[in-house]
């Protein structure tokens, strides 16, 4: 059923997980052109890939670096994501899911559907039955345990007989997690030691019996690069203008408060010498984009858009090396990321705004929130979707690097923030706690090692 591009994608992506020291898997979206570039196969750079998150690609992604080293080895380490491989009838699902999220995720009203989804589980969204089909053809010829970054992913594969090793992607267990806790293949990853006792304790009170020591406490999986990119980074100091990194996520989340910030923040770029440098990471999303762009133009603002003047140049696996970070090469107040493929829009946030930034505006979500204050940024947040955030907002705002942000007043805010008295300010005091976030939290820059280590101990024992 496979057209012959995506066929020759599928036999080199099952071969490679069949072979590779450690095998990863997702559900994030697709990134089937990308997929042809990694497979030394042609590719255009213009497709639109259909993205559900952002978190479950860039997590995954950032353990396989972390395993890989300067450039991509099969051999080490393959991420692999189901969606990609999803046709025919099914794909209306896909599209259906898609554009559910994207709606819920836009419009904060809309939340009530959002928390009915996660009430009965994602296992019972329309996508489960799409994926479940290529997922296990692709898992079929796999020894090894597979490390999931996906809990829809984990279940299928753990309820089809295979050993998992499943990274609880925030600090917070969803009901799904718990499902096939008491198989003893079911292995668990987690943030901190508060979310395994959260762990046992839900399984407890639904009389799942799972032994403490199939649950690991590794930290976050964030991407060594984006560590890496706080060497490049000066804490603020009055001398140069503040520079923000507003960000949406794989579903354009937060979508009306963003609008409110442009609306605000825009015109102030206007100035000769502005106090305020703004970056826009709209991600795959063509509508916040061209947002921002109408914004400057009715303003009379200059801009660019950060795009790659050579798209074979800058695909993942040509460009894992951090010392080539580009963040001084920007010329005007305003930047916008936009790419409409997940693979090149993470990676020009990577390379881009987090050597960049002394604070990003985001949702307090597990992958951006803890990726900002790994890179050395103070945090704003926008309004939490679950309560996986509001434990990912208290936890910044205990380390005091978070506040909430005032979007229908940011810039009073930034103000406020930025007051110098006794030589320092908020920000500067914020940036150089997340500098410094490891003596507090000592898991915190080690998951993405701790993870491979967890990985190597299971399989060695199975």
């Amino acid at each position: 059923m496979l057209n012959p591009a995506l066929k020759k994608t599928w036999l080199k992506d099952r071969e490679a997980l069949q072979k590779t020291a450690v095998p990863i898997v997702t559900i994030s979206g697709t990134y089937r052109e990308d997929l042809k570039g990694v497979h030394d196969l042609p590719e255009e750079d213009l497709t639109q890939d259909v993205v559900f998150s952002r978190a479950h690609y860039s997590m995954a992604i950032g353990v396989a670096v972390q395993a890989w080293g300067k450039t991509i080895d099969p051999q080490k380490a393959w991420l692999i994501d189901p969606t990609n491989y999803v046709t025919g009838e099914s794909w209306a699902s896909v599209m259906i899911t898609e554009k559910l999220g994207k709606l819920v995720a836009r419009h904060f009203a809309l939340k009530i559907l959002k928390n009915l989804v996660d009430k009965f589980g994602r296992r019972k969204i329309p996508l489960l039955m799409s994926v479940t089909p290529p997922l296990l053809r692709l898992a079929r010829g796999v020894n090894s345990p597979i490390l999931s970054f996906h809990i829809t992913a984990g279940n299928i594969l753990l309820e089809h007989g295979k050993a998992v090793v499943e990274m609880v992607t925030d600090p917070h267990v969803r009901g799904d997690y718990l499902a096939n806790c008491d198989n003893p293949q079911a292995y668990y990853l987690v943030f901190d030691e508060r979310t395994k006792v959260e762990f046992l304790e839900k399984a407890h009170k639904i009389d799942k019996k799972i032994d403490s020591e199939r649950i690991f406490v590794t930290g976050p999986p964030i991407d060594p690069r984006i560590i890496a990119a706080r060497k490049n980074k000066h804490v603020w100091t009055e001398k140069r203008p503040l520079r923000i990194c507003l960000t949406t996520g794989g579903l354009g989340t937060n979508k009306q408060e963003i609008h409110t910030i442009i609306d605000q923040l825009v015109p102030t770029l206007r100035a000769r010498k502005p106090k305020v440098e703004l970056m826009v990471y709209a991600g795959t999303h063509a509508d916040i984009k061209n947002t921002v762009i109408a914004k400057a133009r009715k303003e009379g603002v200059p801009y660019q858009e950060i795009n790659p003047p050579d798209p074979a140049q800058f695909e993942i696996g040509q460009k894992l090396s951090v010392e080539e970070f580009k963040a001084d090469h920007l010329s005007t107040a305003l930047t916008i990321i936009y790419h409409p493929q997940i693979i090149d829009a993470n990676e020009l946030l990577i390379h881009y705004a987090f050597p960049w930034a002394d604070g990003f505006i985001t949702k307090p979500s597990g992958d951006m929130a803890y990726d900002a204050v790994a890179s050395g940024a103070f945090l704003l947040t926008l309004k939490e979707w679950g309560e996986w955030e509001t434990n990912i907002f208290a936890k910044f705002k205990t380390h005091e690097i978070a506040k909430t942000a005032e979007t229908q007043n940011i810039i009073r805010q930034l103000e406020q923030l930025t007051q110098i008295e006794n030589d320092t300010c908020w920000i500067s005091d914020a940036m150089h706690r997340a500098r410094a976030i490891e003596h507090e939290d000592p898991f915190f820059l080690q998951g993405a090692k701790n993870i491979l280590q967890a990985y190597k101990k299971i399989a060695a024992s199975l």
